[in-house]
C-alpha cells in the first residue's frame, strides 16, 4: 500500500459534517428510481431485434427554486452501453488488441475475423470507443469472493441478457430467440462460428450436453431447478440443428426467455444452471462418457469423494483455469492465491460498432485485502481503478475528501432492496421453543418493531437509507400500494412488549431478560452474520443486539465467514440470519434471497421450506399456510399473462409484509454495492449504475467496453 496517501485519513470525518446532512437531504429525496417496466408480448411471436428499449431511468430533478444538496453530484443518470441489432450497422471489418496481434504474427492464433465467428455481438458503448491495453486493478477478500469476478469478467455469459436497466432482452450469447404464440416454446438461435476460449467451437450440442448429462443427472442436480419448470414440471431441450435449440414446456412459460437472462443462470457453471456447458472438456470427468475405473483413478487423485464433487470442481468456473469459457476475460489465476488474475479471452465475440473485439483492457488483477477495512484503506488510497464491491459507505467521508489525491471519483448507485434483512429460519427443529417462536407471527412482528432503524441508518448508512420492509420501492410493478412498505418497520418497543408478553413471554430473569416457557432458563437467540461482507452485517447485528435489551430478548450474534454461514444455513442450524433481500425488484425472476426457494446456498426463511419448494412437495418441509399460498403464486407466474402476474405479485407482497418471514431494516440505499469509486483515468463508466441481482451489477454496465484513456 502507498502509505503516503493514506496518512491521516482518521479523525476527518467531522471536516465533512455539511457533506453527510446535504447527501441526507438529497438521497432521502430521492429514493430510488426504479427502471421502467416491460410490457411482454402473450400472443405475439417474439424477436430478440423486436424488443423494446426504455429510455434511462433519471434520479428526480431539483426543483427550479431549490439550490442542489450538497453532494447531489454523488448520484447521476442510470446510463448503459447497448447491444447492435441492426444489421445494417454491424461493422464489417476487425481489429483486435495488440497482445493478441502478436500472438497471431507469431502463429499461436487465427486470425480474429476467424476467431469471432460469423455473428459477433455487437455493443455501442455508452460513451465513445475506446483504446486498448491495461489492467484493472480490484481488491478481493478471499475464496469466498467469487461472486467479484463473475460479476465483472462473465459479460455476462447467459444465453440472453437485460438491457443495462431494464427486463427488456436482448440477444448475448444467443443471437436471437423466438417465444411460440401459447409460451409452451422457446427457440434459441446461437452464433455460428462462436468459440470456446480454448478455440473449440460452441454449439447446440453443448446445450444438449447441460441438458441431457448435468440437468437430468440427479447426482449432479436433484431436484431440478425452478427455471427449467412451470408448476413444477421440468422442460425439455430438443436440438433443431448444429446451431438451434427448441425449449419445450406442457403449459405456457412466457418468463421463460427471462430466466435465460436474469442472474444466476449464466455459462459460469459453478451450480449446474448454465443452460449449456463445454462438452468437449466435462464429458472427459462423467460417467457418461468415462470408463468407471479411469473416472475413479480421477477422483482419487484429486482427492475428491467421489465423481460428483469431481465434476463440480472441473466445472467451477472461478476455481479452474481449464475450464474453457466465452467470458469477455478468462480465469488464469484462481482466487485461492494472494492474487486473482483474469485475461482477455481471445475468442470473445464481444466487438464495438467500429469493429474492435472488446474488451478493451487487457487484464483484470484482484489483490487480497485480509479484510474490508484494508479493502477501503487501499481505495481511499486510489489503488482501484473501479470498485463498488465492499465499499464501505461509513468511509464515505473519507472517499470524498481523498478523491482528488487519490485520483479517482465517488459515485453512489442506490438499488431497490433492503440492504440489511434478518431472515427467521422457520424450519429450524434443534431447539423446539425457539422453533415455535420462530414460526409465530406476533414474535416477529414484535422483533421488528424492537429495532430502532433510524439509529442503524444513521451509524452505517449515514442517514441516506430508507425505512423500509423487505418490499420494492413504492414506483415499483408489483408494490402493493399504500403503507405496505412500512409495515412493522416503526420503532415501538413498548408494544413489542406487549406483544411478547401476550404470547406467553412474561416472565424476566433478574436481568430483565425474558425466561423461556418450557422451564430451561433464559430465551436466547442466535443471529448468524456474514463478517467482512458488502454491508457491514456484524457490527449492525450488535447494534441491534442492545436494541433487543429493551424488549428482554438476549440476543448472541454469531459472526462468521460467508461460505461456513450459507454451509450452517443448508445444513438447517441456523436461527436468524443476516443477509440482503435482494431481487424483490422482480421476485419471479430473482426470488433466492426474498423468498425460500432454495435448500443451499441461502439464508432463507426455511432450508427445509426451500426443498419442499424444490422437490414440488415430495421432500423437505411443507410451510404454512399463507406462505404456501405465496409460494404457490411464485411457481405459477410463468404462465400467466403480465397484468395477473403483477396483480399476484402485489398479493405476495402483501403477505410478506403483514407476516414478517424476514424483518427488513435499511433498504434502498447505496452500501450494498452502491458506494462506487471510479479512478479518473477509466473511460466508459456509467455515471450511475442500476443497481440489482438480475443484472449483476456492473456487467449491466457491460465492462468489456471500459478502457484506460492513458493505458
Amino acid at each position: 500500500m502507498n502509505m503516503n496517501r493514506t496518512t491521516n485519513l482518521n479523525g476527518k470525518i467531522s471536516a465533512v459534517t455539511i457533506l453527510l446532512i446535504g447527501l441526507l437531504l438529497f438521497l432521502m429525496a430521492c429514493g430510488s428510481t426504479e427502471p421502467a417496466p416491460v410490457d411482454e408480448a402473450e400472443t405475439v411471436e417474439t424477436t430478440a431485434t423486436e424488443a423494446p428499449v426504455d429510455e434511462p431511468a433519471t434520479a428526480e430533478p431539483v426543483e427550479e427554486d431549490e439550490a442542489p444538496a450538497i453532494g447531489a453530484h454523488l448520484i447521476g443518470e442510470v446510463e448503459g452501453p447497448h447491444v447492435v441489432t441492426d444489421p445494417a450497422l454491424f461493422p464489417t471489418t476487425f481489429q483486435e488488441a495488440p497482445m493478441l496481434a502478436e500472438r497471431v504474427e507469431a502463429g499461436e492464433l487465427e486470425p480474429v475475423t476467424e476467431r469471432l465467428g460469423s455473428d459477433p455481438l455487437v455493443m455501442s458503448p455508452v460513451h465513445e470507443i475506446g483504446t486498448y491495453g491495461g489492467t484493472w486493478r480490484r481488491g478481493f477478500t478471499g475464496p469466498g469472493d467469487g461472486l467479484n469476478g463473475i460479476r465483472v469478467a462473465t459479460g455476462r455469459d447467459g444465453l440472453l441478457h437485460f438491457e443495462y436497466n431494464s427486463t427488456n432482452l436482448t440477444p448475448n450469447i444467443a443471437k436471437d430467440w423466438t417465444l411460440s404464440d401459447d409460451g409452451t416454446e422457446t427457440t434459441v438461435f446461437l452464433r455460428e462460428g462462436m468459440r470456446w476460449s480454448d478455440g473449440e467451437l460452441l454449439s447446440a450440442d453443448d446445450i444438449m450436453f447441460w441438458y441431457e448429462h448435468i440437468y437430468l443427472n440427479e447426482e449432479l442436480v436433484p431436484n431440478g431447478h425452478d427455471a427449467f419448470k412451470i408448476n413444477g414440471k421440468d422442460g425439455v431441450a430438443e436440438k433443431i440443428d448444429d446451431y438451434t435449440v427448441k425449449f419445450s414446456f406442457e403449459e405456457p412459460n412466457f418468463l421463460f426467455p427471462s430466466r435465460l437472462a436474469a442472474a444466476g443462470w449464466g455459462g459460469e457453471g459453478w451450480l449446474m444452471r448454465g443452460f449449456y456447458a463445454p462438452a468437449h472438456y466435462l464429458q472427459q470427468y462423467h460417467p457418461d462418457f468415462v470408463d468407471q475405473e479411469e473416472l475413479d483413478a480421477l477422483v482419487s487423485d484429486g482427492g475428491y469423494d467421489n465423481w460428483v464433487g469431481l465434476f463440480r470442481a472441473k466445472s467451477d468456473w472461478r476455481f479452474n483455469p481449464e475450464q474453457p469459457a466465452v467470458t469477455p476475460w478468462i480465469n488464469v489465476q484462481p482466487p485461492n492465491a494472494q492474487t486473482w488474475v483474469l485475461e482477455r479471452n481471445p475468442y470473445s465475440i464481444w466487438v464495438d460498432t467500429e469493429g474492435n473485439q472488446l474488451p478493451y483492457i487487457d487484464q483484470i488483477v484482484m489483490t487480497l485485502a485480509e479484510d474490508t477495512e484494508v479493502l477501503n484503506l487501499r481505495a481511499i488510497a486510489g489503488e482501484y481503478d473501479m470498485q463498488a464491491r465492499h465499499i464501505s459507505m461509513t468511509n464515505l467521508p473519507l472517499f470524498v475528501e481523498n478523491q482528488e489525491q487519490g485520483n479517482y471519483e465517488v459515485s453512489l448507485d442506490p438499488g431497490p432492496h433492503s440492504e440489511f434483512a434478518i431472515t427467521f429460519n422457520l424450519t429450524f427443529e434443534e431447539d423446539e421453543e425457539i422453533a415455535k417462536l420462530l414460526n409465530t407471527t406476533d414474535f416477529r412482528r414484535a422483533l421488528s418493531i424492537g429495532v430502532n432503524r433510524d439509529q442503524i441508518n444513521e451509524a452505517f448508512w449515514l442517514g441516506t437509507g430508507k425505512i423500509w420492509n423487505i418490499l420494492p420501492p413504492a414506483d415499483n410493478k408489483y408494490y402493493p400500494g399504500g403503507d405496505f412498505g412500512t409495515l412493522w418497520t416503526e420503532y415501538d418497543p413498548d408494544r413489542a412488549n406487549e406483544m411478547l408478553d401476550a404470547i406467553g413471554l412474561d416472565q424476566k430473569d433478574a436481568d430483565g431478560y425474558r425466561l423461556r416457557t418450557d422451564g430451561e432458563g433464559r430465551l436466547t437467540i442466535e443471529l448468524t452474520a456474514m463478517a467482512n461482507q458488502l454491508v457491514p452485517y456484524v457490527e449492525a447485528s450488535e447494534m441491534i443486539r442492545e436494541q433487543w435489551k429493551d424488549i428482554g430478548i438476549d440476543l448472541k450474534v454469531n459472526s462468521v465467514e460467508r461460505s461456513l454461514a450459507l454451509s450452517q444455513s443448508a445444513a438447517n442450524e441456523i436461527q436468524l440470519g443476516a443477509w440482503v433481500a435482494d431481487g424483490n425488484d422482480d421476485p419471479f425472476l430473482f426470488p433466492f434471497n426474498v423468498l425460500p426457494v432454495m435448500s443451499a446456498p441461502s439464508m432463507s426463511q426455511g432450508t427445509l421450506i426451500g426443498l419442499w419448494y424444490q422437490t414440488n412437495g415430495e421432500e423437505g418441509v411443507e410451510p404454512e399456510p399463507a406462505l404456501k399460498e405465496v409460494l404457490e403464486k411464485l411457481r405459477r407466474a410463468s404462465g400467466v399473462g403480465e397484468e395477473e402476474r403483477i396483480q399476484m405479485g402485489k398479493e405476495m407482497y402483501e403477505a410478506m409484509a403483514e407476516n414478517v418471514w424476514q424483518i427488513g431494516v435499511i433498504a434502498q440505499g447505496s452500501n450494498f454495492l452502491g458506494t462506487r469509486v471510479t479512478n479518473l483515468n477509466m473511460g466508459n463508466v456509467p455515471d450511475r449504475i442500476w443497481n440489482s441481482p438480475l443484472f449483476m451489477n456492473p456487467n449491466n454496465a457491460r465492462p468489456v467496453t471500459f478502457y484506460f484513456k492513458n493505458p
